[in-house]
């Protein structure tokens, strides 16, 4: 398996090829549409995976408030995921870069890690947020996603302890390869 790791303030990040939805971590991160519906790609997977017990719930979270406006994260049961819960967030659709999309996507990822600490979450798995029907090009979100994270990380120390970004496939597994060589410096 292709993987790369790295300690920050007492917590493992990692950054892999593999399928989000077989991950073995308490939370796994659904890039979701602001009605919380499966819709495809890796909303599709973890809706198909996680089956109606995830499907049910966040369908009574959008009755309940509406459409998830972008950045913000909302959780769920895993249903029959491996993972005990699903966290949802919206990221932004790619317009060229000029409508605020690198800090729409950053609080996605801030999101997420927020709700998970605050609900005593140890470890989780992220895909690579928007970059699929959004359209977001993969190498400009994988610089925002590996800077988003370890900032958080650094801010948060020991809140976590093991943070996964989970490329499906080569191509994007080698977009963040890239990136994080470039990040790390």
């Amino acid at each position: 398996m292709r993987r790369l790791e790295e300690v920050i303030e007492g917590t493992r990040l990692v950054l892999q090829q593999g399928d989000i939805t077989r991950q073995e971590v308490e939370a796994i991160v659904n890039a979701a549409n602001p009605q919380l519906t499966p819709g495809g790609g890796v909303s599709g997977a973890i809706h198909r995976a996680g089956g109606p017990e995830v499907t049910q719930a966040a369908a009574a979270i959008r009755r309940q408030r509406g459409p998830l406006p972008t950045g913000e994260a909302v959780i769920t049961p895993g249903g029959n995921l491996p993972a005990k819960w699903v966290i949802h967030t919206v990221g932004p659709v790619w317009r060229g870069g000029g409508k605020g999309e690198p800090e729409l996507l950053a609080k996605a990822y801030r999101s997420c890690l927020d709700l998970a600490v605050s609900k005593g979450i140890k470890s989780i798995a992220f895909p690579s947020i928007s970059t699929g029907v959004y359209g977001y090009p993969v190498e400009r979100a994988a610089r925002v996603a590996l800077a988003a994270i370890p900032d958080f990380l650094r801010e948060h120390p020991g809140a976590l302890a093991e943070v996964r970004m989970v490329l499906f496939s080569a191509e994007d597994f080698e977009a963040y390869r890239r990136a994080w060589e470039e990040l790390s410096g």
